[in-house]
Protein backbone atom coordinates (compact mmCIF):
# COMPACT_ATOMS: atom_id res chain seq x y z
CA UNK A 1 0.00 0.00 0.00
CA UNK A 2 2.76 2.28 0.47
CA UNK A 3 4.20 1.71 -2.76
CA UNK A 4 0.78 2.45 -4.17
CA UNK A 5 0.09 5.56 -2.19
CA UNK A 6 3.62 7.32 -3.17
CA UNK A 7 2.98 6.54 -7.28
CA UNK A 8 -0.20 7.97 -6.37
CA UNK A 9 1.25 11.30 -5.08
CA UNK A 10 4.02 11.12 -7.35
CA UNK A 11 1.63 10.80 -10.28
CA UNK A 12 -0.93 13.45 -9.23
CA UNK A 13 2.09 15.61 -8.98
CA UNK A 14 3.05 15.54 -12.69
CA UNK A 15 -0.67 15.69 -13.79
CA UNK A 16 -1.21 18.97 -11.74
CA UNK A 17 2.96 20.23 -11.98
CA UNK A 18 2.46 18.87 -15.83
CA UNK A 19 -0.87 20.21 -16.87
CA UNK A 20 -1.62 23.20 -14.78
CA UNK A 21 1.64 24.10 -15.91
CA UNK A 22 1.26 24.34 -19.10
CA UNK A 23 -1.73 26.49 -18.47
CA UNK A 24 0.13 29.24 -15.86
CA UNK A 25 3.52 28.90 -18.06
CA UNK A 26 2.96 28.53 -21.99
CA UNK A 27 -0.55 29.29 -22.46
CA UNK A 28 -0.12 32.33 -23.31
CA UNK A 29 3.36 33.11 -23.72
CA UNK A 30 3.75 35.97 -25.93
CA UNK A 31 4.19 35.51 -29.69
CA UNK A 32 4.72 31.48 -28.86
CA UNK A 33 1.86 30.21 -26.60
CA UNK A 34 0.62 27.09 -26.72
CA UNK A 35 -3.25 27.86 -26.63
CA UNK A 36 -5.94 25.85 -25.14
CA UNK A 37 -4.99 22.86 -27.92
CA UNK A 38 -1.72 22.71 -25.95
CA UNK A 39 -2.81 22.76 -22.50
CA UNK A 40 -4.86 19.60 -23.37
CA UNK A 41 -2.27 18.20 -24.91
CA UNK A 42 -0.26 18.89 -21.98
CA UNK A 43 -2.81 17.17 -19.25
CA UNK A 44 -3.01 14.21 -21.84
CA UNK A 45 0.65 13.52 -21.96
CA UNK A 46 1.33 13.40 -17.50
CA UNK A 47 -1.33 10.44 -17.70
CA UNK A 48 -0.20 9.19 -20.47
CA UNK A 49 3.32 9.27 -19.24
CA UNK A 50 2.59 8.45 -15.98
CA UNK A 51 0.19 5.32 -16.86
CA UNK A 52 3.39 3.55 -18.24
CA UNK A 53 5.58 4.62 -15.38
CA UNK A 54 3.24 3.30 -12.66
CA UNK A 55 0.55 1.82 -14.11
CA UNK A 56 1.67 -1.40 -12.30
CA UNK A 57 1.91 -0.42 -9.22
CA UNK A 58 -1.26 1.68 -8.55
CA UNK A 59 -2.67 1.71 -11.45
CA UNK A 60 -2.45 5.32 -12.17
CA UNK A 61 -5.53 6.75 -10.99
CA UNK A 62 -4.48 10.40 -10.40
CA UNK A 63 -8.09 10.92 -9.59
CA UNK A 64 -10.47 10.64 -6.55
CA UNK A 65 -13.48 10.41 -9.70
CA UNK A 66 -11.77 7.63 -11.28
CA UNK A 67 -10.56 5.86 -7.83
CA UNK A 68 -14.21 5.88 -6.95
CA UNK A 69 -15.91 4.82 -10.50
CA UNK A 70 -13.59 1.81 -10.51
CA UNK A 71 -14.73 0.91 -7.08
CA UNK A 72 -18.61 1.24 -8.05
CA UNK A 73 -17.70 -0.94 -11.07
CA UNK A 74 -15.71 -3.43 -8.97
CA UNK A 75 -12.72 -2.91 -10.34
CA UNK A 76 -11.19 -1.63 -7.31
CA UNK A 77 -10.75 -2.40 -3.29
CA UNK A 78 -13.14 0.09 -1.58
CA UNK A 79 -11.03 -0.14 1.42
CA UNK A 80 -8.10 0.89 -0.75
CA UNK A 81 -10.29 4.54 -1.71
CA UNK A 82 -9.27 6.92 1.16
CA UNK A 83 -5.51 6.10 1.13
CA UNK A 84 -5.97 6.97 -2.75
CA UNK A 85 -7.59 10.28 -2.35
CA UNK A 86 -5.18 11.20 0.06
CA UNK A 87 -1.96 10.66 -1.78
CA UNK A 88 -3.66 12.22 -5.01
CA UNK A 89 -4.96 15.28 -3.15
CA UNK A 90 -1.58 15.64 -1.17
CA UNK A 91 0.59 15.03 -5.09
CA UNK A 92 -1.84 17.60 -6.42
CA UNK A 93 -1.22 20.58 -3.78
CA UNK A 94 2.54 19.81 -3.82
CA UNK A 95 2.62 20.57 -7.58
CA UNK A 96 0.44 23.42 -7.58
CA UNK A 97 2.85 25.11 -4.25
CA UNK A 98 5.68 24.23 -6.64
CA UNK A 99 3.95 25.40 -9.93
CA UNK A 100 3.62 28.44 -8.03
CA UNK A 101 7.20 28.96 -7.05
CA UNK A 102 7.95 28.55 -10.61
CA UNK A 103 5.65 30.83 -11.68
CA UNK A 104 6.64 33.30 -9.00
CA UNK A 105 9.72 34.19 -10.74
CA UNK A 106 8.45 35.86 -13.28
CA UNK A 107 7.36 39.39 -12.59
CA UNK A 108 3.98 39.83 -14.57
CA UNK A 109 2.56 37.09 -11.96
CA UNK A 110 -0.03 37.59 -9.62
CA UNK A 111 -1.64 34.83 -8.45
CA UNK A 112 -5.18 35.78 -8.43
CA UNK A 113 -5.25 36.54 -12.14
CA UNK A 114 -5.45 32.75 -13.45
CA UNK A 115 -3.83 29.89 -11.79
CA UNK A 116 -5.21 27.15 -13.83
CA UNK A 117 -8.19 27.20 -11.27
CA UNK A 118 -11.78 25.64 -12.29
CA UNK A 119 -14.93 27.76 -12.25
CA UNK A 120 -18.16 28.67 -13.12
CA UNK A 121 -19.46 31.94 -13.83
CA UNK A 122 -17.04 34.48 -13.50
CA UNK A 123 -13.92 32.16 -13.06
CA UNK A 124 -15.66 30.18 -16.53
CA UNK A 125 -12.72 31.27 -19.46
CA UNK A 126 -15.85 31.61 -21.51
CA UNK A 127 -18.57 32.79 -18.52
CA UNK A 128 -20.38 30.01 -18.61
CA UNK A 129 -23.45 29.26 -15.82
CA UNK A 130 -23.02 26.55 -13.21
CA UNK A 131 -25.54 24.12 -14.55
CA UNK A 132 -23.67 24.20 -18.02
CA UNK A 133 -20.46 23.39 -15.63
CA UNK A 134 -22.05 20.60 -13.97
CA UNK A 135 -23.64 19.13 -16.75
CA UNK A 136 -20.14 19.45 -18.92
CA UNK A 137 -18.09 17.91 -15.62
CA UNK A 138 -20.70 15.17 -15.23
CA UNK A 139 -20.68 13.93 -18.77
CA UNK A 140 -17.62 14.32 -19.71
CA UNK A 141 -15.98 12.64 -16.16
CA UNK A 142 -18.12 9.48 -17.04
CA UNK A 143 -17.29 9.06 -20.65
CA UNK A 144 -13.90 9.52 -19.16
CA UNK A 145 -14.14 6.26 -16.81
CA UNK A 146 -16.28 4.47 -19.22
CA UNK A 147 -12.99 4.31 -21.60
CA UNK A 148 -11.00 4.04 -18.53
CA UNK A 149 -13.00 0.83 -18.04
CA UNK A 150 -12.94 -0.38 -21.21
CA UNK A 151 -9.59 -0.05 -22.09
CA UNK A 152 -8.36 -1.80 -19.31
CA UNK A 153 -10.34 -4.57 -19.23
CA UNK A 154 -8.65 -7.92 -19.44
CA UNK A 155 -10.15 -8.69 -22.89
CA UNK A 156 -8.88 -5.23 -24.95
CA UNK A 157 -5.91 -5.05 -26.48
CA UNK A 158 -2.66 -5.28 -24.53
CA UNK A 159 -0.61 -2.36 -24.01
CA UNK A 160 -2.72 0.80 -25.65
CA UNK A 161 -4.70 1.24 -22.17
CA UNK A 162 -2.34 4.20 -21.47
CA UNK A 163 -2.73 5.80 -25.16
CA UNK A 164 -6.34 5.46 -24.97
CA UNK A 165 -6.69 7.43 -21.49
CA UNK A 166 -3.83 9.90 -22.35
CA UNK A 167 -5.75 10.79 -25.52
CA UNK A 168 -9.22 10.68 -23.96
CA UNK A 169 -8.26 13.48 -21.52
CA UNK A 170 -6.70 15.42 -24.29
CA UNK A 171 -10.05 15.20 -26.23
CA UNK A 172 -12.14 16.35 -22.79
CA UNK A 173 -10.15 19.26 -22.18
CA UNK A 174 -10.37 20.22 -25.56
CA UNK A 175 -14.01 20.15 -25.46
CA UNK A 176 -14.08 21.73 -22.07
CA UNK A 177 -11.67 24.30 -21.32
CA UNK A 178 -13.99 27.35 -22.12
CA UNK A 179 -16.57 25.80 -20.02
CA UNK A 180 -14.71 25.17 -16.78
CA UNK A 181 -11.12 25.24 -17.18
CA UNK A 182 -11.54 21.37 -17.15
CA UNK A 183 -11.70 19.51 -14.00
CA UNK A 184 -13.21 16.12 -14.20
CA UNK A 185 -11.21 15.59 -11.32
CA UNK A 186 -11.13 16.98 -7.61
CA UNK A 187 -7.80 16.45 -6.86
CA UNK A 188 -6.40 18.73 -9.47
CA UNK A 189 -9.16 21.57 -8.79
CA UNK A 190 -8.23 21.14 -4.99
CA UNK A 191 -4.65 21.94 -5.45
CA UNK A 192 -4.91 24.80 -7.14
CA UNK A 193 -8.12 26.42 -5.50
CA UNK A 194 -6.09 25.63 -2.09
CA UNK A 195 -3.65 28.05 -3.45
CA UNK A 196 -5.62 30.94 -4.77
CA UNK A 197 -8.91 31.26 -2.12
CA UNK A 198 -11.35 32.83 -2.77
CA UNK A 199 -13.97 32.42 -4.95
CA UNK A 200 -12.08 29.15 -6.56
CA UNK A 201 -12.22 27.78 -2.93
CA UNK A 202 -15.89 28.59 -2.75
CA UNK A 203 -16.32 26.90 -6.05
CA UNK A 204 -14.63 23.78 -5.44
CA UNK A 205 -17.58 21.52 -4.38
CA UNK A 206 -18.65 21.54 -7.78
CA UNK A 207 -15.60 19.95 -8.85
CA UNK A 208 -15.92 17.36 -6.13
CA UNK A 209 -19.13 16.89 -6.31
CA UNK A 210 -20.14 16.49 -10.69
CA UNK A 211 -17.31 14.21 -11.30
CA UNK A 212 -17.74 11.85 -8.53
CA UNK A 213 -21.37 11.83 -9.99
CA UNK A 214 -19.96 11.21 -13.45
CA UNK A 215 -18.02 8.31 -11.80
CA UNK A 216 -20.30 6.66 -10.38
CA UNK A 217 -23.31 6.64 -13.31
CA UNK A 218 -20.30 5.48 -15.30
CA UNK A 219 -19.56 2.62 -13.01
CA UNK A 220 -23.19 1.31 -12.23
CA UNK A 221 -23.94 1.42 -16.05
CA UNK A 222 -20.78 -0.30 -16.49
CA UNK A 223 -21.11 -2.68 -14.09
CA UNK A 224 -25.16 -3.76 -14.98
CA UNK A 225 -24.45 -3.27 -18.93
CA UNK A 226 -21.01 -3.25 -20.45
CA UNK A 227 -18.81 -5.62 -17.99
CA UNK A 228 -18.19 -8.62 -19.50
CA UNK A 229 -17.89 -10.82 -16.38
CA UNK A 230 -14.37 -11.83 -16.62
Amino acid sequence: MKRKMFAEFLGTFWLVLGGCGSAVLAAGYPGLGIGFAGVALAFGLTVLTMAFAIGHISGCHLNPAVTIGLAVAGKFEKKEILPYIVSQVLGGFVGAFILFLIASGSPSFTLDVGFAVNGVGNLSPGGYTMGAGILCEVVLTMMFLFIILGATSKNAPKGFAPIAIGLALTLIHLISIPVTNTAVNPARSTAVALMVGGEALSQLWIFWVAPIAGAIIAGIVYKLVLDDKE
